[in-house]
């Protein structure tokens, strides 16, 4: 499904399911060269349970066009421009990584829009190394490399994300690859790990968010250890915490660890 938010074309994918505006709407964003793939167990199973959903790809990233967002507020300031083109009056919100900073800066931004929230491999400040930033600028396929032994504590999914055979670190990389192809002009890499490194506002943003959150964190996280999460996890209102056993790309290693969390937080 095509939106167009700001006179660009954004893609929303629908679980398989066409949209409809009568049902609750979840809207989800993937983090830093990722699509909306990412997202294929969660968002199938809820467009076939009762709800809408859109899995965005952000502004110059794979199928969408539009200028890729400089900052974390610039892309909440997008999502919440989406409601608007889609004509949807409120939302839950679920972001992984970097998509976590802008869920959580677009509930700050529009409280009232915002039913729930859900942050997946989430911390705050969420800074990246020197050494990675600087990689991802002038060396973007082994920055690729170096993210993807960091974002991965198993070589395999479980059967319920791609079946048997899947190999996590290679289908991540080739993703991250082709999301990274998708922009000749401006490097989303380096873009969104900047966006991600120059957020400051996220103890302040948790603050004035008035739905519930839930906390969906990998104990084997190397790139947002649990513990970077605490911050936001004590300003909540009304938190939930989720503790699975994976690494940073909790979707793919514990895809349904993930999907049930989701499910019993949106039904509440």
């Amino acid at each position: 499904m095509d939106v167009i938010v700001n006179g660009h074309k954004t893609f929303c994918y629908t679980g398989g399911k066409p949209f409809d505006p009568a049902k609750p709407t979840a809207v989800f964003i993937h983090g830093v060269l990722n699509d909306h793939s990412v997202w294929i167990l969660q968002t199938r199973y809820l467009a076939h349970h009762g709800w809408n959903v859109l899995a965005i790809d952000l502004p110059g990233h794979g199928k969408s066009a539009g200028e890729p967002p400089a900052t974390v507020e610039d892309a909440a300031r997008f999502v919440i421009a989406l409601l608007d083109a889609a004509q949807v009056g409120q939302a839950a919100l679920v972001g992984h990584s970097f998509g976590s900073l802008i869920a959580l800066e677009a509930a700050a931004q529009a409280p009232a829009r915002v039913t729930h929230l859900a942050l997946v491999g989430t911390a705050f400040p969420m800074k990246v190394s020197p050494a990675l930033l600087e990689a991802s600028l002038h060396q973007p396929l082994q920055a690729i490399d170096m993210v993807n032994t960091f974002s991965h504590s198993m070589l395999a999914p479980p059967p319920s994300m791609l079946g048997p055979g899947t190999w996590l670190y290679g289908g991540s990389r080739a993703l991250m690859r082709r999301v990274l192809a998708s922009n000749r002009r401006v490097n989303v890499f380096h873009a969104g790990f900047k966006a991600c490194d120059s957020y400051t506002d996220g103890e302040a943003a948790m603050e004035k968010v008035r739905c519930p959150v839930l906390f969906v964190l990998g104990t084997g996280d190397q790139m947002t250890p649990p513990r970077a999460a605490q911050p936001l996890i004590d300003r909540a209102r009304q938190s939930r915490v989720v503790r699975l056993a994976a690494g940073h790309q909790l979707m793919g290693e514990a895809p349904d660890g993930v999907l049930f969390a989701l499910r019993d937080f949106l039904a509440g």
